[in-house]
Formats: structure tokens, C-alpha cells, sequence
């Protein structure tokens, strides 16, 4: 409940929900009364001390394990002081742990400041967001690392990972903050590619090593044998199930594994793949099967449309076959080898004659680099 923005406030979330103590109480009860886990909750102050004493004891009753207060009202921002007698006015009238929240910048820059804050507010622990999103290494002990370090280092992850360049690019942004008009900051938000961004941070050798490794891991990846991969597993019933989602983010509107699929089946000249999609009533989510050649394939991951639920399953058959799915980083590499490659081809040859295939554009299943045993702290 501590979201002021309009987008949630307009449907009756985030912070409108402290206006209406009611529905709070009923939220809370039906969740800690429905589950055996540890309910918490995070709120904003209210505009009198008096009201938001009176909320949260009213919301301590409901049997809640904690409650994050973040000390500012629904209409402030951050350039906006954060109340931290509020918030321990509040830690030294509830039994349960209080959570203080919104002490970036003005209170908590390197990791000392976390404990101060802490202490300030009498609090039992800290919720931090903006601090950590400028620079995550605020978490070490030892204290702050460079921030052209901090954004090397996760740039790395991010393509060893295979994390989508949007999100790599918001991260990055959040970090360089006010160097944003830098040259660096202005290539970072020219960038349309991790290629790009890593070339912007003079990353560039390193992301052409990782995807040969990662283009080699996938090629030994299809050489298995199902037994040796272990995926795709076939129960009894004869289907082939995965558990795969469709990021919707990571493929072109154009050439989607659906699409793929059915361009596949149209070259071995098979039937049409046959898409059944049942709705589960408790929670609306979706789950579809495909058959192809008689074969049926399903994702054990149910999704909140129809269209995203099919698109899982295609993605299952064709990653069961080794085949393309059309993700936009194969299709990206598979374009640049193309050009690398174009002046040794013939013109007049067989391949310039034939017609465009979307499912060509890519054939390498995800893979990504890394043992999982790193800590992303780890090193500094």
C-alpha cells in the first residue's frame, strides 16, 4: 500500500487502499486466516500521527507478521523529507517488526548509513530501493565500489545470463542517474542490443566470447539425446511437457515460435499444428497443447491469456526438436553471421533464390553461463 503512482492509485491500489481502513482489515484477515505463511504489509503515513497510529494498530490485529512503513505521505516524493519520528513513533507502539523505508539519499548513501537509519527510527530493520538501484554494492561492508566497477560487473552477468537489454538498460540508467548526458550515458541510451550496450562500456571483445561460448554450449546442448538432456520429459499420457513461458519482450510481433512452428510443419509437409487450450476456473490461467504428427507437447506453465499459453506450447516442440522459435538475440546474431558471410556468396546461388523463412532466423535454445554458485557481491 505504499505505491503513490496514478497508475495504481486510479484502480484503487497501492496507497488510495490506506483511505479505506476497511478493506485493508479484510485483505489482511482473509490472507493470514487462508495461509500458514507470514503475512506482511507496506504502507505510507497518513496525514496526521493520530490516523496512522490508529491504521496500524487496527492493522497489527489482523494478525500480520510485519509491516514496512515508508515515511512519507501519499502525495510526497522523494525530494520530500522522510519522517523518521513517524516511523519510530510507530516501531514503539506495535509489538511486530517495523521495516523503515525512504531513507535514500538524504539518510542512507554507503552501508553505515543503513544502520543509522535503523536506529533512527527505532525500526527493526531497513527496506532499501532507490540506494540500491544507483548502486547495489551499497550492501558491502566494506563500503562502496566504483560505480563504472559496479556496472561492469553486472553488465557481465547480464549477458552471461541472457538477461533482456530493456531491463539491462534501465538498470544501468537508474545507475548513471545524472551522467546520463555524458558520451557514455548517451550511447547506453542510444543502445538497442546488448551488443550495443556492451560496446558502449568498451565490452564489446567480451560479449563476442561469451556468445561463441554460449553459441558452443548450445550446439552441445542439441547434440543429446533426450535421456542426456533430460528435457523434454514424456509422461504417461504420451505428452511432451516443459516448463517454458512466452516472454513476449524476447521475440518480433512478426516471427513468434507459433509462427515457426507452423512454417516448420508447412516445409516437412505436415498437417497444421492443432492448438487445445482449457481454462482453469480457480485462478483464470490458461494451458495449451499442441499436436504435431501426432505428437502432443505442453508447457507445465500455466499463463494468464490463451495466446500465451500456445505460444508456451509451440516453444516446447520446437525446442523438443531442436528447431528455431525466433528469438530476437539469435535473430540478431544470425543476421550479423549473414552479412560476415555475404561476399563469399553466390548470387545467382540456390539460397538467394529461396523465399525468406521467419523460423531461420534463429536456432539455439536458451543458455547461459555461470555455475550459479557466485555471489553477485562476490569478488569485491
Amino acid at each position: 500500500m505504499g505505491c503513490p503512482k496514478e497508475y495504481s492509485t486510479k484502480g484503487g491500489m497501492g496507497a488510495a487502499l490506506l483511505s479505506d481502513p476497511d478493506k485493508i482489515e479484510k485483505i489482511l484477515s482473509t490472507l493470514v486466516k487462508g495461509t500458514s505463511r507470514p503475512v506482511t504489509c507496506k504502507i505510507r503515513i497518513l496525514p496526521s500521527l493520530e490516523d496512522t497510529l490508529n491504521l496500524v494498530k487496527r492493522i497489527e490485529r489482523t494478525g500480520i507478521a510485519a509491516i514496512a512503513v515508508h515515511g512519507r505521505k501519499r502525495e510526497e516524493r522523494p525530494q520530500h523529507p522522510v519522517s523518521c519520528e513517524t516511523i519510530k513513533a510507530i516501531a514503539e507502539t506495535l509489538s511486530i517488526p517495523v521495516i523503515a523505508n525512504g531513507g535514500s539519499h538524504d539518510h542512507i548513501q554507503d552501508y553505515l548509513d543503513i544502520e543509522d537509519f535503523r536506529q533512527a527510527t527505532a525500526a527493526s530493520s531497513v527496506m532499501v530501493a532507490r540506494a540500491a538501484m544507483w548502486n547495489p554494492s551499497i550492501f558491502l561492508k566494506e563500503g562502496l565500489r566504483p560505480l563504472e566497477e559496479v556496472m561492469q560487473k553486472y553488465i557481465r552477468y547480464a549477458v552471461q545470463y541472457d538477461n533482456h537489454y530493456t531491463n539491462t538498460k534501465h538498470c544501468l540508467c537508474q545507475m548513471l542517474r545524472e551522467q546520463l548526458e555524458s558520451p557514455q550515458g548517451k550511447l547506453l541510451h542510444a543502445a538497442q542490443s546488448s551488443r550495443e550496450i556492451c560496446e558502449a562500456f568498451g565490452l564489446g571483445a567480451f560479449y563476442e566470447e561469451t556468445t561463441r561460448e554460449l553459441d558452443s554450449r548450445r550446439a552441445e546442448f542439441l547434440a543429446r539425446t533426450p535421456e542426456e538432456a533430460e528435457e523434454p520429459a514424456e509422461d504417461t499420457s504420451g505428452v511432451i511437457k516443459m516448463a517454458v513461458k512466452f516472454d513476449r519482450r524476447a521475440y518480433s510481433p512478426q516471427i513468434t515460435p507459433k509462427t515457426c512452428l507452423l512454417e516448420w510443419c508447412r516445409r516437412e509437409k505436415l498437417a497444421q499444428p492443432v492448438y487445445e487450450t482449457v481454462q482453469r476456473p480457480l485462478d483464470r490461467l490458461f494451458c495449451s497443447v499442441v499436436t504435431v504428427a501426432e505428437q502432443k507437447y505442453q508447457s507445465t506453465l500455466w499463463d494468464k491469456s490463451k495466446k500465451l499459453a500456445e505460444q508456451a506450447a509451440a516453444i516446447v516442440c520446437l525446442r523438443s526438436q531442436g528447431l528455431p522459435e525466433g528469438r530476437l538475440s539469435e535473430e540478431s546474431l544470425s543476421l550479423h553471421k549473414r552479412k560476415r558471410e555475404a561476399p563469399d556468396q553466390d548470387p545467382g546461388g540456390p539460397r538467394a533464390q529461396e523465399p525468406a523463412v521467419p523460423g531461420e532466423l534463429c536456432k539455439k535454445p536458451l543458455v547461459t553461463l555461470g555455475s550459479g554458485k557466485e555471489s553477485p557481491l562476490e569478488g569485491w
